[in-house]
């Protein structure tokens, strides 16, 4: 298969999102009533996959489900995005999980509570069935890192066997601030850290954390960070910071998934043989474009804009 039209898998949760839009963010134990609602497919790799199919990448979505209602919303609605969901692994324990959000166009938070129903994320004993050679980028949603570690590493080793232009591209998102996910820093090809964990670091700027985090990456590697309506910093191997300022929407709508949407952006921009540079202002670009709308939909429009 030619490299250009390898896909670009994601790897990491699927969950349902229950949207509550609110004027303004309700009180402790009151009534009240909200703007609208809407139920949309959730979790970090799989809005990437949304935003990277809506781009106009081939893309495929690696996680875990268990059958029921729930998942056969989800599975219908990867599959009206056209992204491939033959690396969904059906599980008999536990149950798919749910999250309740509450936007507040108002203000432009987004709350999120998420439950848990102890469905086991995917293991490097289910990775072996994933074909390699169909991709040419991977990403993985830092999470169940000691396992994801060894998926990364049988990645290693398959290319390993290949010439540089055609082996698969890692990378990897430490958005939360776990310390088990801190062992990722050093595995990833492109690496995005978030600006909790920037934070939690205590650096207090996206140029600042791409500096002070670097020497945990490995040779050659790339580190992202974006830092909301500061914009975004990365740094690869000559040590130069690029930045891109953020491209904030006329009017803020909708910001639950901007990360998720500036991951898949860069990703896309990247793998396609893009510079850095043109990659952070991309990602600046769709992810401050998104928050101007509900959802996803309106990304489309962007697949010129580069």
């Amino acid at each position: 298969m030619e490299q250009q039209k390898k896909k670009i898998l994601c790897v990491g949760l699927v969950c349902l999102d229950i949207i509550n839009v609110v004027d303004k963010y309700p009180e402790e134990d009151t009534d009240s009533r909200c703007l609208s609602q809407r139920w949309q497919r959730g979790g970090n790799a799989s809005n990437s996959c949304t935003v990277l199919s809506l781009l106009g990448a081939p893309c495929s979505f690696m996680g875990s489900l268990s059958a029921g209602p729930v998942a056969d919303f989800i599975m219908a609605d990867f599959m009206s995005y056209d992204v491939d969901v033959s690396s969904v692994f059906w599980k008999d324990k536990g149950q798919t999980p749910c999250a309740c959000c509450v936007v507040c166009p108002s203000t432009g938070s987004r709350t999120v509570v998420l439950s848990d129903m102890n469905l086991p994320d995917v293991t490097a004993a289910d990775f072996p069935k994933v074909q390699l050679n169909d991709f040419k980028w991977i990403h993985w949603e830092g999470r169940n890192a000691e396992e994801q570690l060894k998926m990364i590493q049988q990645v290693t080793m398959y290319n390993s066997t290949l010439p540089k232009q055609q082996r698969i591209t890692v990378s990897v998102e430490i958005e939360k601030t776990r310390e088990p996910l801190y062992q990722m820093f050093p595995h990833g090809d492109v690496v995005f850290v978030s600006k909790d964990v920037a934070q939690h670091f205590g650096f207090q700027s996206a140029e600042a954390a791409v500096r002070g985090f670097y020497s945990r990456v490995k040779d050659g590697a790339v580190l992202v960070c974006a830092w909301a309506e500061k914009g975004a910093d990365a740094m690869g191997p000559d040590s130069v910071v690029v930045h891109s300022d953020a491209f904030p929407p006329e009017t803020l709508v909708d910001t639950l998934g901007a990360g998720d949407t500036f991951n898949a952006a860069v990703i896309y921009t990247l793998s396609n043989g893009g510079s850095l540079q043109d990659a952070l202002t991309f990602g600046c670009r769709v992810a401050g474009g998104k928050c101007g709308f509900h959802g996803y939909d309106g990304i489309s429009k962007y697949i010129k804009v580069e």
